[in-house]
């Protein structure tokens, strides 16, 4: 068996034991220390960077010295990455751990906490819960009498409360006897009931009661809780069952993020690792139940009084809550374990909800998931009398589309460029990221708005309300911002290809290789918008508009005029910059809106609702699903949305929004774009500030 040696991580503190020759970003995972690693460890992206300490640290009680660690080998020393590796850095993904040693991570490798913008709109909604209180006082037990305090329990429900058929599970048990004792006789119970729906009637069939837990006396704390499970962020909402309020909204990072940040990493994560199916299980419950105590928390109750939980997320996400083997979803043909909605108790997934059940929503098909059949409750294309386009911008875009028939439903992998991965100066939407930009078009000079600042860059005293804030990059929104102005005012062409002859007139514009960059910020940090960002935002938007495109082929529809961004991301692009890049078909701009988040607003309204649930299952088993990597046709849709806003796809509807550029004519993508600089019609999207 190897030796293992101390490893500790600051500034957390945070001490792992490592057997020799794991590297340090296993000894990190192990201990729960977020490193950031886009890549899954294959020492490539450069974002897993540690400065190992090295002497005497007497406040840990060990020596740590350079011996500590392997040393460099070829991955390190021809590392050639986006993100340089400063001096005195390592890999974490590569060093091993020979010896005790002291690591320290950087601000900028840290999986920093989200801002999660997930509000939730419930809309017009009858609250139905599956989870209902019942006071009762039972009769004293007296000697002689030859029934137990499960019979006592059931019989009372059927006589006050006309529930017949009651179950007492054996996970009721434990709380029944000494609730009764502390209560006098007087308990409330707890009821789960299951109905069956035929159709969208309120009134179901009763399938199935049982008591989820009984409590001492009088109790009316009717509590649930919602919780979307996405590859970033896990957001959770906190509601009064009863009245279907919402008392809190929590959430955090995915700290599933440490095994990769897109999903297919995490899926080789656990093909490649003996036992990585139960590490990445354990870390998604371990958020769910911290997001659940933040709830908790913050609404001032405690956890037994919640009794419901709904989870729903992605199919990949959905498999691991469920402790399911992802693999088979990474490959051809993406058979899902179980498709239908889930039902059963918070406790079989870790969570510390003592007599709470729960609902996981039911998913779509292998690449669509519960998340996305969420967010069709909450929108409605399988209820609209006309064409509705919904789309969740995220690693993996789901693209709902119903025309008040039928639904079709298709993903398409974007990767995470909208999320500010493959982005030289991207990042997620934290503190001091970049969400908006507006370019001058005749100074070429940008302004920029800030995550945690209410002024724009060019407002008097930006730089006083910033603060300690430092800008530090572009989140997803203002990724999409910054391509759609560059476009707008002429810097990049319809290809993509940023302008190399107007480095002559505007010092932003700089040579970069064989090719050339435009500068946003100088100081304090530099950033840039490379060609190599602009080709994988195109990459990324093509894959979106491709499959969007698909699907319109597939239902017939020429034009949508409601289309709906879902998603922390969706619900903070602009309509207008998100057709200009050609995100989107053109339609009608203000028929383009954002929607914030549809799934955390669908799981809300299950918890609130079995009738919802119901519907939920009836129009995710109806939508017709289309599978991207098996048609043919999508690679010549994708090539076409290549160009922005599109190769030939018309935009009468975003020419009345803004002035387009003219389009180059030279065939070369050497050569410079030769247009005219548009003068933009303002509106408000656009230019409110």
């Amino acid at each position: 068996m190897s030796p293992e040696h101390r490893v500790v991580f600051t500034p957390s503190g945070i001490e792992s034991a490592a057997p020799e020759g794991s590297t340090v970003l296993d000894a990190a995972r192990t201990a729960g220390v977020d490193i950031d690693s886009v890549c899954g460890g294959r020492g490539l992206c450069g974002r897993c960077q540690v400065a190992p300490g090295n002497g005497q640290f007497a406040k840990w009680g060990l020596t740590s010295s350079d011996e500590a660690l392997s040393s460099p080998g070829p991955t390190e020393l021809d590392y050639r990455g986006r993100r340089p590796l400063e001096a005195g850095h390592r890999l974490s993904c590569q060093a091993a751990v020979l010896g005790d040693v002291v690591i320290d991570v950087p601000p900028q490798s840290q999986v920093h906490s989200p801002v999660v913008r997930k509000a939730v709109d419930l809309g017009e909604i009858t609250v139905d819960p599956v989870v209902t209180l019942h006071y009762l006082e039972l009769t004293t037990a007296e000697l002689g009498d030859e029934i137990s305090d499960a019979e006592r329990l059931v019989g009372a429900l059927a006589d006050d409360w006309d529930l017949s058929d009651v179950e007492v599970p054996a996970s009721a048990l434990p709380a029944l006897s000494s609730a009764i004792a502390e209560g006098n006789g007087a308990v409330t119970a707890v009821v789960h009931t299951r109905r069956q729906y035929d159709g969208p009637s309120e009134d179901g069939e009763v399938v199935e009661r049982s008591v989820l837990t009984v409590r001492p006396g009088y109790s009316d704390a009717e509590f649930g809780v919602a919780v979307d499970v996405g590859s970033t962020t896990v957001a959770g909402y906190l509601l009064d069952l009863a009245t279907g309020e919402v008392a809190a909204t929590a959430g955090r990072m995915n700290p599933q993020i440490r095994f990769g940040e897109d999903l297919m990493s995490r899926v080789s994560y656990a093909m490649l690792n003996p036992g990585g199916t139960a590490e990445l299980t354990a870390a998604v419950r371990s958020a769910i139940d911290k997001v659940i105590g933040e709830l908790c928390d913050a609404a001032g109750i405690d956890r037994a009084d919640v009794c419901d939980l709904v989870v729903v997320g992605n199919p990949i996400m959905h498999h691991l809550v469920l402790g399911i083997d992802p693999t088979p979803l990474g490959a051809a043909p993406f058979t899902l374990a179980v498709r239908d909605g889930v039902w059963a108790n918070a406790a079989d997934i870790d969570v510390e909800l003592p007599g709470a059940s729960l609902y996981m929503g039911p998913c779509i098909a292998g690449h669509v998931g519960a998340d996305a059949a969420a967010a069709m409750l909450a929108e409605g294309p399988h209820r609209s009398s006309r064409p509705q386009l919904l789309v969740d911008v995220g690693t993996n875009a789901e693209i709902v589309l119903g025309d008040g028939q039928k639904v079709w439903a298709a993903s398409s992998p974007t990767g995470p460029a909208f999320e500010g991965a493959q982005i030289s100066c991207g990042q997620r939407a934290t503190a001091g990221a970049i969400e908006g930009v507006r370019i001058d078009p005749s100074t070429l000079e940008p302004r920029f708005k800030v995550i945690g600042c209410d002024l724009w860059s060019d407002d008097p005293g930006f730089y006083d309300a910033l603060g300690s804030l430092e800008v530090s990059g572009l989140c997803g929104s203002g990724i999409i911002e910054v391509i759609a102005e560059m476009f707008l005012v002429g810097i990049i062409d319809h290809r993509g290809v940023i302008g190399g002859e107007l480095a002559d007139r505007c010092p932003r514009i700089i040579a970069d290789g064989r090719t050339f960059s435009y500068v946003l910020q100088i100081q304090p940090v530099p950033l840039l918008v490379t060609q190599n960002d602009v080709r994988a935002v195109q990459l990324a938007k093509a894959a979106l508009r491709a499959g969007i495109d698909l699907l319109l082929e597939h239902a017939g529809i020429a034009e949508v005029a409601d289309v709906r961004l879902a998603g922390a991301f969706g619900a903070h692009i602009s309509p207008v910059h998100a057709m200009v890049l050609g995100l989107v078909p053109d339609g009608p701009v203000e028929g383009v809106k954002g929607v914030g988040n549809a799934s955390g607003a669908g799981a809300a309204r299950m918890l609130v609702s079995g009738s919802q649930r119901a519907e939920t299952e009836r129009a995710a088993r109806e939508v017709v699903k289309i599978e991207t990597a098996t048609e043919a046709r999508f690679q010549e849709l994708f090539v076409a949305a290549m160009s922005l806003p599109h190769e030939t796809a018309p935009t009468p509807h975003l020419a009345e929004a803004v002035d387009l550029p003219s389009r180059s004519t030279a065939d070369s993508e050497t050569a410079g774009p030769k247009r005219r600089r548009p003068v933009r019609r303002q509106h408000a999207s656009q230019e409110q500030r």
